[in-house]
């Protein structure tokens, strides 16, 4: 199941436990005003039950975005869904800044980095998504065209909420639709020089005896995976880890995922050196 199908159903499931209704549209500001402000906004009254449950696994919406920072991978939803309803009423809108999170409170703005390239775009996160295993979410269209991860699909991004006021670019965007143009949020990736390199595995497992951590890397072994390792942290606990790799990006750890599955292991998280 795509992410952005899974984000679908979910939509769909809060509004359905939530209520009817949409939220109305912001006025467009002038091309003239070149900057907005963005602060903390209030908690919206739909979206943002104590928890929720979809495909069977349960979220729990967190109370606030403060100090939130995470990294990971997104992906991207669009024009399948487009005017499509969101978790928080309002119509989905491929060409807006926006993005579908699991547990962020809705709504809260947050900054995207693309960690391949350095590319930053802002997003007001409205939706609720996706719920595929080591997403951490969901950007619009033109969110993931900022960040350019349309191509590839997903890319390793670190998301950090923002709290204070602050002061960030506005563009006008190129496209219009119902006659009138529209002002994209932050619409305009900042670029920085790309972070050092990272060196990606799959964590398949964590044992606290080495021997169980030895069957399980014989037995991935013994299903093709012959780069398949036990990392272990000498002082600072007594886990060992297995891991798969290195895997040189997200495809790769999609492609590493799926041929565990086949064999019957599942429970895979993307795991990250420095």
């Amino acid at each position: 199941m795509t992410a952005a199908r899974a984000a679908a159903i979910a939509a769909l499931l809060l509004a359905a436990a939530l209520g009817s209704g949409c939220a109305s549209r912001q006025a467009v500001p002038s091309t003239a005003d070149t900057t907005r402000s963005i602060v903390s906004p209030p908690r919206s009254a739909r979206g943002n039950p104590p928890f929720y449950e979809v495909l069977g696994k349960r979220y729990h919406v967190l109370d606030s975005s403060d100090g939130y920072k995470e990294r990971g991978i997104a992906s991207w939803y669009g024009r399948d869904f487009h005017t499509l309803p969101t978790s928080s009423g309002e119509p989905y809108d491929m060409y807006a800044m926006t993005a579908a999170h699991k547990t962020l409170p809705l709504p809260t703005w947050v900054e995207v980095t693309n960690l391949a390239n350095g590319r930053r775009v802002i997003v007001r996160v409205n939706d609720r998504g996706p719920f595929v295993d080591d997403r951490i979410i969901d950007l619009s269209y033109s969110a993931a065209e900022a960040l350019d991860m349309i191509r590839d699909g997903t890319a390793r991004v670190e998301v950090r909420a923002l709290g204070a006021p602050r002061r960030e670019p506005v563009q006008a965007s190129t496209s219009s639709r119902g006659g009138f143009s529209l002002i994209s949020d932050a619409a305009a990736a900042t670029v920085e020089p790309p972070p050092q390199p990272e060196r990606m595995f799959v964590q398949v497992g964590a044992f606290s005896e080495h021997a169980n951590a030895a069957r399980l890397v014989d037995r991935l072994q013994d299903g093709g995976f012959d780069n398949a390792f036990i990392a272990s942290n000498a002082g600072q606990d007594d886990l060992h880890r297995v891991r798969v790799g290195p895997v040189r990006d997200v495809a790769e750890f999609d492609r590493v995922t799926d041929g565990l599955r086949r064999i019957g292991v599942g429970g895979t998280r993307l795991v990250v050196d420095y």
